[in-house]
Protein backbone atom coordinates (compact mmCIF):
# COMPACT_ATOMS: atom_id res chain seq x y z
CA UNK A 1 0.00 0.00 0.00
CA UNK A 2 3.03 2.24 -0.57
CA UNK A 3 1.18 4.68 -2.86
CA UNK A 4 -1.54 5.35 -0.34
CA UNK A 5 -1.68 8.43 1.84
CA UNK A 6 -1.30 8.29 5.61
CA UNK A 7 -2.75 10.59 8.24
CA UNK A 8 -0.59 12.00 11.03
CA UNK A 9 -2.12 9.32 13.31
CA UNK A 10 -1.08 6.33 11.18
CA UNK A 11 1.56 5.08 13.62
CA UNK A 12 -0.93 5.38 16.48
CA UNK A 13 -3.39 3.18 14.58
CA UNK A 14 -0.74 0.51 14.04
CA UNK A 15 0.42 0.73 17.66
CA UNK A 16 -3.15 0.30 18.91
CA UNK A 17 -3.93 -2.69 16.71
CA UNK A 18 -6.02 -1.02 14.03
CA UNK A 19 -6.74 -3.20 10.99
CA UNK A 20 -5.43 -1.00 8.20
CA UNK A 21 -7.10 -1.02 4.78
CA UNK A 22 -7.11 1.06 1.61
CA UNK A 23 -9.92 3.53 2.26
CA UNK A 24 -10.38 5.85 -0.72
CA UNK A 25 -6.61 6.13 -1.19
CA UNK A 26 -5.78 6.37 2.53
CA UNK A 27 -4.29 3.80 4.91
CA UNK A 28 -6.88 3.92 7.68
CA UNK A 29 -8.23 1.46 10.26
CA UNK A 30 -11.45 -0.28 9.27
CA UNK A 31 -11.74 -1.59 12.85
CA UNK A 32 -9.83 -2.21 16.08
CA UNK A 33 -11.72 -4.63 18.38
CA UNK A 34 -14.55 -5.29 15.95
CA UNK A 35 -17.26 -3.36 14.15
CA UNK A 36 -20.11 -4.25 16.51
CA UNK A 37 -18.10 -3.56 19.68
CA UNK A 38 -17.06 -0.15 18.37
CA UNK A 39 -20.57 0.62 17.07
CA UNK A 40 -22.13 -0.13 20.48
CA UNK A 41 -19.47 1.91 22.28
CA UNK A 42 -20.53 5.00 20.34
CA UNK A 43 -24.23 4.33 20.99
CA UNK A 44 -23.75 3.69 24.73
CA UNK A 45 -20.48 5.38 25.85
CA UNK A 46 -18.12 7.03 23.37
CA UNK A 47 -15.79 6.27 20.51
CA UNK A 48 -13.01 8.13 18.70
CA UNK A 49 -12.35 8.17 14.96
CA UNK A 50 -9.45 9.50 12.89
CA UNK A 51 -11.13 11.40 10.06
CA UNK A 52 -8.07 13.40 9.05
CA UNK A 53 -8.57 12.33 5.45
CA UNK A 54 -11.45 14.81 5.21
CA UNK A 55 -10.71 18.03 3.31
CA UNK A 56 -10.73 21.60 4.58
CA UNK A 57 -10.84 24.81 2.54
CA UNK A 58 -10.72 28.33 3.99
CA UNK A 59 -12.69 31.16 2.37
CA UNK A 60 -11.56 34.74 3.07
CA UNK A 61 -12.51 38.07 1.53
CA UNK A 62 -15.21 40.69 1.21
CA UNK A 63 -17.31 38.45 -1.07
CA UNK A 64 -16.97 35.35 1.12
CA UNK A 65 -20.64 35.23 2.10
CA UNK A 66 -21.85 35.82 -1.47
CA UNK A 67 -19.49 33.13 -2.79
CA UNK A 68 -20.57 30.45 -0.30
CA UNK A 69 -24.23 31.39 -0.80
CA UNK A 70 -23.84 30.83 -4.54
CA UNK A 71 -21.83 27.62 -4.00
CA UNK A 72 -24.17 25.68 -1.69
CA UNK A 73 -27.87 24.81 -1.57
CA UNK A 74 -28.51 25.93 2.02
CA UNK A 75 -29.08 29.54 3.11
CA UNK A 76 -25.75 30.83 4.41
CA UNK A 77 -27.14 34.32 5.03
CA UNK A 78 -29.21 33.11 7.97
CA UNK A 79 -26.16 31.73 9.79
CA UNK A 80 -24.96 33.18 13.07
CA UNK A 81 -21.25 33.59 13.73
CA UNK A 82 -19.65 30.30 14.87
CA UNK A 83 -22.57 28.34 13.45
CA UNK A 84 -22.19 25.28 11.22
CA UNK A 85 -24.65 24.24 8.52
CA UNK A 86 -24.90 21.25 6.22
CA UNK A 87 -25.55 21.55 2.49
CA UNK A 88 -24.62 20.36 -0.98
CA UNK A 89 -22.68 21.81 -3.89
CA UNK A 90 -24.55 21.11 -7.12
CA UNK A 91 -23.82 21.14 -10.82
CA UNK A 92 -26.03 23.28 -13.06
CA UNK A 93 -28.20 20.21 -13.80
CA UNK A 94 -28.90 19.63 -10.11
CA UNK A 95 -26.55 16.64 -9.68
CA UNK A 96 -24.39 16.77 -6.59
CA UNK A 97 -20.69 17.72 -6.67
CA UNK A 98 -20.37 16.92 -2.95
CA UNK A 99 -21.99 17.52 0.40
CA UNK A 100 -20.17 19.62 2.99
CA UNK A 101 -20.20 21.43 6.31
CA UNK A 102 -19.96 25.23 6.30
CA UNK A 103 -18.34 26.87 9.36
CA UNK A 104 -18.99 30.61 9.62
CA UNK A 105 -16.55 32.89 11.45
CA UNK A 106 -18.08 36.07 10.01
CA UNK A 107 -19.38 37.27 6.64
CA UNK A 108 -15.80 37.50 5.32
CA UNK A 109 -14.40 34.23 6.69
CA UNK A 110 -15.66 30.62 6.37
CA UNK A 111 -14.27 27.10 6.65
CA UNK A 112 -15.63 24.41 4.31
CA UNK A 113 -15.23 20.73 5.25
CA UNK A 114 -15.53 18.35 2.29
CA UNK A 115 -15.29 14.62 1.62
CA UNK A 116 -11.86 13.01 1.43
CA UNK A 117 -12.34 11.27 -1.89
CA UNK A 118 -13.61 14.50 -3.48
CA UNK A 119 -11.02 17.03 -2.27
CA UNK A 120 -9.28 17.57 -5.62
CA UNK A 121 -12.57 17.65 -7.57
CA UNK A 122 -14.25 19.95 -5.05
CA UNK A 123 -11.36 22.41 -4.86
CA UNK A 124 -11.14 22.60 -8.64
CA UNK A 125 -14.90 23.26 -8.74
CA UNK A 126 -14.61 25.99 -6.12
CA UNK A 127 -11.71 27.61 -7.97
CA UNK A 128 -13.84 27.81 -11.10
CA UNK A 129 -16.82 29.28 -9.23
CA UNK A 130 -14.77 31.77 -7.24
CA UNK A 131 -13.62 33.65 -10.36
CA UNK A 132 -16.76 35.80 -10.08
CA UNK A 133 -15.94 36.87 -6.51
CA UNK A 134 -13.25 38.74 -4.54
CA UNK A 135 -12.35 35.80 -2.34
CA UNK A 136 -9.18 33.94 -1.42
CA UNK A 137 -9.54 30.14 -1.28
CA UNK A 138 -6.89 28.01 0.45
CA UNK A 139 -6.92 24.23 0.53
CA UNK A 140 -5.50 23.40 3.99
CA UNK A 141 -6.38 19.69 3.82
CA UNK A 142 -2.79 18.45 3.84
CA UNK A 143 -1.86 20.37 6.98
CA UNK A 144 -5.04 19.79 9.00
CA UNK A 145 -6.01 16.74 11.04
CA UNK A 146 -9.43 15.89 12.43
CA UNK A 147 -10.67 13.46 15.03
CA UNK A 148 -14.31 12.79 15.91
CA UNK A 149 -15.24 11.97 19.50
CA UNK A 150 -18.81 10.67 19.47
CA UNK A 151 -21.23 9.23 21.98
CA UNK A 152 -23.30 10.16 25.05
CA UNK A 153 -20.19 10.38 27.25
CA UNK A 154 -18.11 12.42 24.79
CA UNK A 155 -18.68 15.77 26.50
CA UNK A 156 -17.80 14.52 29.97
CA UNK A 157 -14.63 12.88 28.67
CA UNK A 158 -13.43 15.85 26.65
CA UNK A 159 -14.21 18.29 29.48
CA UNK A 160 -11.31 16.74 31.42
CA UNK A 161 -8.89 18.14 28.85
CA UNK A 162 -9.99 21.77 28.47
CA UNK A 163 -10.94 24.80 30.54
CA UNK A 164 -13.56 25.73 27.95
CA UNK A 165 -17.09 24.95 29.19
CA UNK A 166 -18.10 22.55 26.41
CA UNK A 167 -21.77 22.72 27.41
CA UNK A 168 -21.72 26.26 25.95
CA UNK A 169 -21.07 24.91 22.44
CA UNK A 170 -24.52 24.39 20.95
CA UNK A 171 -25.59 21.78 18.42
CA UNK A 172 -24.00 22.66 15.08
CA UNK A 173 -21.90 25.48 16.54
CA UNK A 174 -18.12 25.67 17.06
CA UNK A 175 -15.45 27.47 19.03
CA UNK A 176 -11.93 28.44 17.98
CA UNK A 177 -9.58 28.16 19.68
CA UNK A 178 -10.42 25.55 22.28
CA UNK A 179 -7.26 24.45 24.09
CA UNK A 180 -7.28 20.64 24.49
CA UNK A 181 -4.32 19.13 26.33
CA UNK A 182 -2.41 22.33 25.58
CA UNK A 183 -3.22 22.29 21.84
CA UNK A 184 -5.29 25.03 20.19
CA UNK A 185 -8.12 23.31 18.27
CA UNK A 186 -11.33 24.07 16.42
CA UNK A 187 -14.10 22.18 18.21
CA UNK A 188 -17.62 21.79 16.81
CA UNK A 189 -20.59 19.95 18.27
CA UNK A 190 -21.14 18.01 15.05
CA UNK A 191 -20.66 14.46 13.90
CA UNK A 192 -21.70 11.65 11.63
CA UNK A 193 -23.07 9.00 13.98
CA UNK A 194 -26.44 10.27 15.23
CA UNK A 195 -25.00 10.71 18.72
CA UNK A 196 -23.87 13.79 20.61
CA UNK A 197 -20.19 14.55 20.23
CA UNK A 198 -17.47 16.71 18.78
CA UNK A 199 -15.30 17.08 15.72
CA UNK A 200 -11.85 18.40 16.64
CA UNK A 201 -9.45 20.00 14.16
CA UNK A 202 -5.74 20.58 14.89
CA UNK A 203 -2.48 20.91 12.95
CA UNK A 204 -0.92 17.62 11.85
CA UNK A 205 2.05 18.03 14.21
CA UNK A 206 -0.23 18.45 17.25
CA UNK A 207 -3.04 15.95 16.67
CA UNK A 208 -1.20 13.03 18.30
CA UNK A 209 -1.08 14.99 21.57
CA UNK A 210 -4.88 15.43 21.44
CA UNK A 211 -5.50 11.81 20.39
CA UNK A 212 -3.38 10.30 23.18
CA UNK A 213 -4.70 12.69 25.83
CA UNK A 214 -8.27 11.56 25.02
CA UNK A 215 -7.19 7.91 25.18
CA UNK A 216 -5.48 8.49 28.54
CA UNK A 217 -8.70 9.85 30.07
CA UNK A 218 -11.04 7.61 28.09
CA UNK A 219 -10.99 4.49 30.26
CA UNK A 220 -13.41 5.95 32.78
CA UNK A 221 -15.91 6.74 30.00
CA UNK A 222 -15.89 3.48 28.06
CA UNK A 223 -13.93 4.98 25.17
CA UNK A 224 -13.19 2.71 22.24
CA UNK A 225 -10.98 3.52 19.29
CA UNK A 226 -13.18 3.14 16.24
CA UNK A 227 -12.49 2.26 12.63
CA UNK A 228 -14.33 3.50 9.60
CA UNK A 229 -16.40 0.32 9.43
CA UNK A 230 -18.67 1.32 12.30
CA UNK A 231 -18.66 4.92 11.13
CA UNK A 232 -20.67 3.65 8.15
CA UNK A 233 -23.11 1.52 10.17
CA UNK A 234 -23.67 4.37 12.65
CA UNK A 235 -24.39 6.99 9.98
CA UNK A 236 -26.51 4.60 7.95
CA UNK A 237 -28.84 3.63 10.82
CA UNK A 238 -29.84 7.27 11.35
CA UNK A 239 -30.12 7.91 7.59
CA UNK A 240 -27.17 10.28 7.28
CA UNK A 241 -26.22 10.18 3.58
CA UNK A 242 -22.86 9.22 2.10
CA UNK A 243 -21.53 10.70 -1.13
CA UNK A 244 -21.18 7.93 -3.69
CA UNK A 245 -24.05 6.00 -2.12
CA UNK A 246 -27.08 8.20 -1.47
CA UNK A 247 -25.64 11.12 -3.48
CA UNK A 248 -23.77 11.48 -6.76
CA UNK A 249 -23.54 13.58 -9.90
CA UNK A 250 -26.56 11.60 -11.14
CA UNK A 251 -28.69 12.04 -8.01
CA UNK A 252 -30.09 15.42 -7.00
CA UNK A 253 -30.51 16.52 -3.35
CA UNK A 254 -34.29 16.33 -3.81
CA UNK A 255 -34.13 12.74 -5.05
CA UNK A 256 -31.79 11.93 -2.16
CA UNK A 257 -34.42 13.16 0.30
CA UNK A 258 -32.33 16.17 1.33
CA UNK A 259 -34.84 18.85 0.40
CA UNK A 260 -34.65 20.40 3.88
CA UNK A 261 -31.14 21.59 3.00
CA UNK A 262 -32.15 23.04 -0.38
CA UNK A 263 -33.49 26.58 -0.03
CA UNK A 264 -35.27 27.26 -3.31
CA UNK A 265 -36.86 30.45 -1.97
CA UNK A 266 -33.54 32.26 -1.39
CA UNK A 267 -30.79 33.77 -3.53
CA UNK A 268 -29.56 32.06 -6.64
CA UNK A 269 -27.16 29.12 -6.28
CA UNK A 270 -25.62 26.73 -8.76
CA UNK A 271 -28.24 24.18 -9.79
CA UNK A 272 -31.19 26.12 -8.40
CA UNK A 273 -33.12 26.48 -11.65
CA UNK A 274 -32.79 22.74 -12.38
CA UNK A 275 -33.98 21.85 -8.89
CA UNK A 276 -36.92 24.26 -9.12
CA UNK A 277 -37.93 22.61 -12.40
CA UNK A 278 -37.52 19.14 -10.90
CA UNK A 279 -39.74 20.04 -7.96
CA UNK A 280 -42.40 21.69 -10.13
CA UNK A 281 -42.59 18.66 -12.45
CA UNK A 282 -42.60 16.21 -9.55
CA UNK A 283 -39.84 13.79 -8.56
CA UNK A 284 -39.57 10.71 -10.73
CA UNK A 285 -37.37 8.94 -8.13
CA UNK A 286 -37.37 9.03 -4.35
CA UNK A 287 -35.22 7.64 -1.57
CA UNK A 288 -36.78 5.02 0.69
CA UNK A 289 -35.88 2.83 3.61
CA UNK A 290 -36.60 -0.89 3.51
CA UNK A 291 -36.55 -3.91 5.77
CA UNK A 292 -35.77 -7.39 4.48
CA UNK A 293 -37.37 -10.56 5.76
CA UNK A 294 -34.60 -12.54 7.47
CA UNK A 295 -30.88 -11.79 7.55
CA UNK A 296 -29.74 -11.38 3.90
CA UNK A 297 -27.87 -8.11 3.40
CA UNK A 298 -28.59 -5.85 0.42
CA UNK A 299 -25.38 -4.24 -0.76
CA UNK A 300 -24.81 -1.01 -2.67
CA UNK A 301 -26.18 -1.07 -6.24
CA UNK A 302 -28.21 -4.28 -5.82
CA UNK A 303 -31.37 -4.07 -7.94
CA UNK A 304 -34.76 -3.24 -6.41
CA UNK A 305 -37.70 -4.96 -8.11
CA UNK A 306 -41.51 -4.91 -8.08
CA UNK A 307 -43.18 -8.00 -9.49
CA UNK A 308 -39.94 -8.71 -11.35
CA UNK A 309 -39.64 -5.22 -12.86
CA UNK A 310 -36.54 -3.19 -11.97
CA UNK A 311 -37.64 -0.03 -10.14
CA UNK A 312 -34.42 1.22 -8.54
CA UNK A 313 -31.23 0.29 -6.70
CA UNK A 314 -29.90 -0.07 -3.17
CA UNK A 315 -27.66 2.77 -1.94
CA UNK A 316 -26.68 1.22 1.41
CA UNK A 317 -27.64 -1.95 3.30
CA UNK A 318 -26.53 -3.65 6.52
CA UNK A 319 -27.62 -5.90 9.32
CA UNK A 320 -28.19 -3.01 11.70
CA UNK A 321 -26.23 -3.55 14.95
CA UNK A 322 -28.64 -1.32 16.90
CA UNK A 323 -31.98 -2.73 15.73
CA UNK A 324 -30.91 -6.26 14.84
CA UNK A 325 -32.58 -6.30 11.42
CA UNK A 326 -31.45 -6.34 7.80
CA UNK A 327 -32.36 -2.85 6.61
CA UNK A 328 -31.35 -0.56 3.82
CA UNK A 329 -31.80 2.62 1.83
CA UNK A 330 -32.65 2.67 -1.89
CA UNK A 331 -33.66 5.02 -4.67
CA UNK A 332 -36.77 3.83 -6.51
CA UNK A 333 -39.38 5.06 -8.97
CA UNK A 334 -41.53 7.54 -7.04
CA UNK A 335 -44.77 5.57 -7.37
CA UNK A 336 -43.30 2.80 -5.21
CA UNK A 337 -42.01 5.09 -2.45
CA UNK A 338 -44.90 4.30 -0.13
CA UNK A 339 -44.44 2.94 3.39
CA UNK A 340 -45.69 -0.62 3.61
CA UNK A 341 -45.21 -1.28 -0.12
CA UNK A 342 -43.90 -4.79 -0.80
CA UNK A 343 -40.79 -4.85 -2.99
CA UNK A 344 -38.03 -7.30 -3.81
CA UNK A 345 -34.26 -7.01 -3.63
CA UNK A 346 -32.03 -8.94 -6.03
CA UNK A 347 -29.26 -10.38 -3.81
CA UNK A 348 -26.87 -12.21 -6.10
CA UNK A 349 -28.98 -14.92 -7.80
CA UNK A 350 -31.84 -14.79 -5.29
CA UNK A 351 -34.77 -12.41 -4.93
CA UNK A 352 -35.81 -11.62 -1.36
CA UNK A 353 -38.91 -9.84 -0.09
CA UNK A 354 -38.70 -6.44 1.58
CA UNK A 355 -41.06 -3.78 2.91
CA UNK A 356 -40.71 -0.02 2.33
CA UNK A 357 -40.11 1.76 5.65
CA UNK A 358 -38.84 5.07 6.97
CA UNK A 359 -35.21 5.71 6.00
CA UNK A 360 -34.15 6.13 9.62
CA UNK A 361 -33.84 2.79 11.38
CA UNK A 362 -32.56 4.26 14.67
CA UNK A 363 -33.41 7.48 16.51
CA UNK A 364 -30.78 10.23 16.69
CA UNK A 365 -29.62 11.32 20.16
CA UNK A 366 -28.23 14.80 19.63
CA UNK A 367 -27.83 17.28 22.49
CA UNK A 368 -29.78 20.36 21.43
Amino acid sequence: MSNLQRTALYEEHVKNGGKIVDFAGWELPIQYEGLVVEHEAVRNDCGMFDVSHMGEVTVDGKDAEAFVQYLVTNNVKTMKEKQVIYGQMCYENGGIVDDLLVYKYNTEKYLLVINASNVAKDFAWMQEVVKKFEVKLVNISTETSEVALQGPKAEKLLQNLTDKDLSEIGFFFFENPVVIAGVECIVSRTGYTGEDGFEIYAPNDKITIVWNAIIEKGGDYGLKLCGLGCRDTLRFEVALPLYGNEMSKDISPLEAGLGFFVKLDTDDFIGKSALVKQKEEGLKRKTIGFEIEGRPVARHEYKVLKNGKEIGFVTTGYNSPSVGKSVGIAIVDAEYAVKGEEIEIQIRKKTVKAIVTAKRAYKKSYKK
